[in-house]
């Protein structure tokens, strides 16, 4: 058996063994493509306003936030779509919204929908196992996202020709029309559905070994190094000697705001890390990006006394692990690049579903096919007899 021969068998393999749950993983993929914009809009779409009122400024919405239960170390997001739900979180996964006219808690808002996508996100992850099963899912669905890896590599190395011919390219690269059979039609659109999503494929699945992975997390930080938790210029080092001490009537949030609007003008959201009663200092990010861009986020230390700007960090201040394990993370769902990178994950992930039903009728036709075409053959030599 040739080399090629036993990588085209070890591809079938695989491929029958793992089609399923790479299927399922890609469905899932496919219904989330779109989360992030999704539930936001029906979040906002919950937002009541009040007749003749206008947003509470910054200092406003911070207030009503501490009645609500915010405390220092808490955080306020504001986004630059004027009536947008304000997000308050506590913790990563501890947070509320708030009316951004009223600051009243907006519970339920958007509920169906975050729990619609929270639902296909575990079943995605861990087909929505709890308990010890959760373990046993996450393991099925780290080694079929290995496997498709290999499929992947091994249906490249099987698809490339040993000669580039024009003829080649029309069968391979290419839909074709009035195929003889549906064989013919089936092994058509494995190669050019295969061929042509490769590439997003690759960035989705490679990605999401590192997050089933901690061999391959570890493989990021031995080339990257690890994440470092300290950010420059938020430390209080960085508040120069006699700026930002106490004693002194601290600026408001809204004209910190202000000046952060008027030097980015093209923000979407801010982000106030709420500060201690006699913090010298204040730490604001300002995203330009979609909040899953590390590379469209800069961070601004002022002080609290005179709003002077302290310290900067701009993206590539970050550590070359921190971007790389966030640029890992938002690459797994294309977001990294924004909408045009969602939707090529998405329509990657579709073309995975066509993949694996290609697949499966080809191999259905290869290795099921001749054992029912051997019966009938028998049955009629024995009928003959």
């Amino acid at each position: 058996m040739t080399f090629k021969r036993a990588i085209f068998w070890t591809h079938l393999a695989v491929g029958i063994v793992f089609g399923i749950v790479v299927v399922f993983m890609s469905a899932t993929g496919v219904l989330l493509t779109y989360e992030r914009q999704i539930e936001t809009r029906a979040v906002n779409s919950a937002v009541q306003a009040p007749a003749n009122t206008s947003p509470l400024d910054i200092d406003g919405l911070v207030a009503k936030a501490e009645e609500n239960g915010a405390l220092a170390g808490h955080s306020v997001v504001v986004s630059s779509t004027e009536g947008a739900a304000v997000k308050v979180s506590k913790s990563r996964r501890e947070s509320f919204l708030m009316n951004p006219y009223t600051g009243e808690q907006m519970k339920g808002a958007g509920e169906d929908t975050k729990s619609f996508f929270r639902t296909v996100m575990l079943l995605h992850r861990w087909f929505a196992l709890s308990g010890e099963g959760r373990d046993i899912g996450k393991a099925i669905t780290g080694a079929s996202n290995l496997a498709f890896l290999f499929l992947l590599a091994s249906g490249f190395y099987l698809w490339w020709p040993k000669k580039w011919k024009w003829s080649f390219i029309r069968q391979n690269l290419l839909f074709r029309r009035n195929l003889p059979t549906s064989k013919a039609r089936d092994y058509n659109w494995h190669h050019v559905f295969g061929i042509w999503a490769l590439v997003p494929l690759l960035a989705v699945v490679i990605s999401g070994v590192v997050i089933s992975y901690p061999w391959a997390s570890d493989l990021v930080v031995a080339i990257y190094g690890e994440a470092d938790p300290a950010r420059p210029g938020q430390s209080a080092d960085a508040v120069p000697q006699g700026q930002g001490a106490g004693g002194g009537q601290t600026v408001s949030f809204q004209s910190i705001f202000n000046g952060l609007r008027a030097e980015v003008p093209d923000w979407t959201a801010m982000t106030f890390k709420l500060p201690q009663d006699n913090a010298k200092r204040l730490v604001v990010t300002v995203d330009t990006g979609n909040g899953a861009q590390l590379s469209r986020q800069r961070t601004f230390t002022l002080s609290r006394v005179s709003g002077e700007q302290l310290g900067v960090v701009e993206p590539e201040d970050q550590s070359a692990g921190r971007r790389a394990r966030v640029f890992l993370r938002f690459l797994h769902t294309g977001e990294v690049y924004g909408v045009v990178g969602q939707t090529l994950a998405g329509l990657a992930s579709l073309a995975a579903l066509f993949l694996g039903y290609t697949g499966f009728t080809l191999a259905y036709r290869r290795l099921v096919q001749p054992l029912f075409r051997r019966r009938r053959a028998g049955h009629a030599s024995n009928d003959a007899r």
